[in-house]
């Protein structure tokens, strides 16, 4: 049901609402306002936001109101000078309505912010060198954005993140120059995003990983002087496509097994 749908008018205490005496009354006879649809006194988001709409120049006698949608929709409205004054509203909502409206300089106290939505929207906006201090969020997902956005000449300072899920964006983005520090990650899949990014000559290191992704990708990419221990290993997939790469099987370009094991890695992964 919509907000139009609801044939209700209350204020955000519960009390009904009535236009006699209202102090907008003189915006009724002149189509500035309507019951059920556009009144700031209104418990509804959208009637609030329609009032707003229609009378931006009255948002500044609201941003100081007690009901926190008011506030927010107020600050969509009101003149830009008076928003910085919202940056410390007790309600994120709030906050967040001012923050989007004002340059970015002033999305820098709100990396702070207690209400992690809010945090989430700024590390998202900001640009990537003012997120260094974001880098220890108490949010992973926070972390993760960070992750995501920061320089990858950066990310070595989240290499030891203790969430598996931002050192696995670690691990897709860093420099390759401190890539390999990835594999020996506790966390295999971890592990699995490094190894395929990792150079050729690098990956035989990895021959014994206890992870049969790792060793599929090294069996798939590795030079072939270093692959034959692997013809042996445990796992089929990693089995065959080694013997496809070395000729040990009737498909000596490796061709069909690798379209065959790379769908049977997906089905695994």
């Amino acid at each position: 049901m919509s907000t139009d749908e609801i044939d209700e008018a209350v204020d955000w205490l519960g009390v009904p609402v009535e236009c006699a005496g209202c102090p907008h009354e003189e915006l009724l006879a002149e189509g500035r306002c309507k019951p059920l649809r556009a009144c700031v006194f209104d418990r509804y988001a959208r009637r609030i936001d329609r009032f707003f709409d229609w009378n931006p120049e009255l948002a500044r006698h609201y941003i100081a109101h007690p009901y926190f949608e008011v506030r927010a929709w107020a600050a969509k409205a009101v003149e830009i000078f008076l928003l910085p004054a919202l940056l410390d509203d007790p309600e994120e909502t709030v906050r967040w309505a001012a923050a989007r409206r004002l340059p970015d300089r002033y999305l820098l106290k709100l990396r702070n912010d207690p209400h992690r939505e809010v945090r989430i929207r700024v590390a998202h906006r900001l640009d990537p060198i003012d997120l260094l201090p974001m880098i220890e969020d108490r949010d992973y997902y926070v972390r993760q954005v960070v992750a995501r956005r920061i320089s990858p000449d950066l990310l070595v300072l989240m290499i030891d993140d203790a969430e598996v899920e931002v050192r696995r964006v670690v691990a897709e983005r860093i420099a390759p120059q401190a890539l390999k520090r990835m594999t020996t990650d506790a966390d295999a899949s971890v592990r699995f995003e490094a190894t395929q990014r990792l150079e050729v000559a690098q990956l035989p290191d990895l021959i014994g990983d206890s992870d049969w992704r790792v060793r599929y990708e090294v069996a798939r990419r590795a030079p072939l002087a270093d692959i034959r221990p692997l013809l042996s290993d445990e796992d089929p997939i990693v089995q065959e496509t080694a013997a496809a790469r070395l000729g040990a099987t009737p498909d000596p370009s490796g061709k069909k097994a690798f379209e065959r094991n790379h769908s049977h890695i997906e089905e695994r992964i």
